[in-house]
């Protein structure tokens, strides 16, 4: 099988064209029923999409989640995940959704930096600790911050990490079409997956992938779970796109493996 197929999620889930649309709708909604408790668009640093949305439980956070989104870097934004906030405010978490520069404007490099700035200025928000999560190239992201060339500066704040469905090893992706985007090289591959790194100590990392997952995203969960010593949780019956879904109540699997204990 070609690496354009073996990273193909949309072609074998059905009805995967209509996500996109009912995420962006549902993330409105969400925020909008949210009223005061939704601040939008806080600056992180001076490009267009280096900003995070803060949504933030009715009474005093217990602590702040960050969600990263994920789009093969190159694709979405903060505003079409909102609702994935709704179980960790349940909880009483904050929760913080960034944004950054897709590829290919950026290379995955830059999107790193991003993003470990941004955890910063979301911590600076609010008090006690940080539960970092992420999707996909998103799952990448959250795994980077606990790699010691990556992370944040609040890093002792980080009390847990759950990557969900990441991508650990990016050199596959140089045989893909999108490598056109993300223009990476033997050097920048290596150096931006997480399994070539070993992550901070004292991490506690909790790997998740959706049971229906194409097999490559199987085993860059594996890869990582290992690479890392991490438990690992294949969620039965998930495909790429609803193995999230998890994120939306406040009593799911996935949600007692995010804050479960803290």
């Amino acid at each position: 099988m070609d690496m354009d197929t073996a990273y193909a999620n949309a072609p074998f889930i059905p009805g995967s064209a209509d996500y996109p649309a009912r995420w962006a709708a549902d993330a409105a909604a969400f925020r909008d029923a949210l009223g005061a408790r939704a601040r939008l668009a806080i600056p992180y640093g001076r490009a267009p999409r280096e900003s995070f949305d803060l949504f933030t439980p009715e009474t005093a956070p217990r602590g702040l989640m960050i969600f990263v989104h994920g789009g093969f870097w190159r694709a979405f934004g903060k505003a079409d995940w909102s609702h994935f906030a709704a179980g960790a405010l349940a909880r009483g978490w904050a929760v913080a959704l960034p944004e950054y520069t897709l590829c290919p404007e950026a290379r995955i490099a830059r999107i790193t930096r991003e993003i470990a700035t941004a955890v910063d200025a979301a911590a600076a928000e609010v008090a006690g600790p940080v539960v970092l999560t992420g999707h996909s190239a998103g799952g990448h992201l959250s795994a980077r911050m606990l790699c010691a060339d990556a992370a944040p500066a609040t890093r002792e704040r980080l009390a847990r990490v759950v990557p969900i469905s990441p991508l650990s090893d990016l050199r596959p992706l140089m045989a893909t079409a999108m490598n056109d985007d993300l223009r990476l090289d033997a050097a920048e591959a290596a150096a931006e997956s997480p399994i070539d790194h070993a992550p901070v100590p004292g991490a506690d990392v909790h790997v998740w992938v959706g049971g229906a997952e194409r097999p490559a995203f199987l085993d860059q969960a594996r890869w990582l779970s290992e690479a890392w010593s991490a438990p690992l949780t294949i969620d039965p019956h998930r495909h790429h796109f609803d193995v999230i879904d998890g994120l939306r109540a406040r009593d799911t699997p996935l949600m007692r493996a995010l804050l479960d204990g803290l």
